[in-house]
């Protein structure tokens, strides 16, 4: 039986997107476009975002545009090859392009503006240099690897919940000696800093975006006092969450 190919979305005459499971005709870009392909790991591996490699067949989108289109906006390609991890942010985008509940040509016309907001959201990050690499895995078994990846993404999803080193370890099928070693090897961080720093990260987004009470942000991000939350946030920041959003006000 013949797999139904992707959608084809024709972005501009610089960008094509390809959304949905299934192949993509051979010929459907030119050789010199730079070919990002994104998959979301549904069946239990680590949802990543390619450069130059990885299957059409099995990503759920892909992304094809023209080198120099890339160098014009955004100044720079891609390395030659290269996987990350997916983070939160662009694994939302992705899948609201999969899962768009729009009827068409709405759908069509979302699926478009969507598509450049994750191009750009991805060269972001590459700027930032806030992806991890799925290469970098050392010496640890693919098996772990994807563990681990998967408890970066528990962590990205689920910061505000109670999260502990055990909590994290049996979610993704690790004990506390490997997921310890393993996330530092592979993020540079420790279980622990990884979510705080998305807690307080967090915190201050609701700080600056909205009135709510110092103490009722603390506790939605975590934290179960106020007091163990402010310490926390003056060392992150350099100032106290009240003394940030006064800065801001004044501003």
């Amino acid at each position: 039986m013949t797999a139904t190919p992707k959608r084809r979305i024709d972005v501009s005459p610089e960008m094509l997107s390809f959304i949905g499971r299934g192949p993509i005709a051979p010929d459907a870009w030119s050789d010199d476009a730079v070919v990002l392909r994104f998959s979301l790991g549904d069946d239990g591996t680590a949802a990543t975002m390619s450069h130059a490699t990885g299957s059409d067949h099995e990503a759920v989108v892909v992304l094809a545009v023209a080198a120099t289109a890339c160098e014009r906006i955004f100044g720079a390609l891609p390395g030659p090859r290269a996987i990350w991890h997916l983070p939160t942010e662009l694994r939302t985008l992705v899948l609201s392009l999969r899962d768009c509940p729009l009827p068409e040509p709405a759908r069509d016309t979302l699926c478009l503006a969507k598509s450049i907001e994750l191009l750009c959201a991805s060269f972001a990050c590459l700027h930032e240099g806030a992806l991890i690499s799925a290469d970098g895995a050392g010496d640890l078994s693919e098996r772990d690897a994807r563990r681990l990846a998967a408890a970066r993404q528990l962590i990205d999803d689920r910061w505000q919940e109670k999260l502990t080193l055990d909590t994290v370890a049996r979610a993704c099928g690790l004990n506390r000696a490997k997921l310890t070693r393993g996330f530092r090897q592979m993020f540079g961080s420790s279980v622990a800093d990884a979510i705080s720093d998305k807690r307080l990260s967090g915190a201050r987004g609701m700080l600056l975006a909205t009135d709510l009470p110092v103490s009722a942000i603390g506790y939605r991000c975590g934290y179960r006092n106020n007091a163990s939350f402010t310490r926390a946030f003056a060392r992150r920041f350099g100032v106290p969450p009240t003394r940030l959003r006064a800065l801001q006000l004044a501003a």
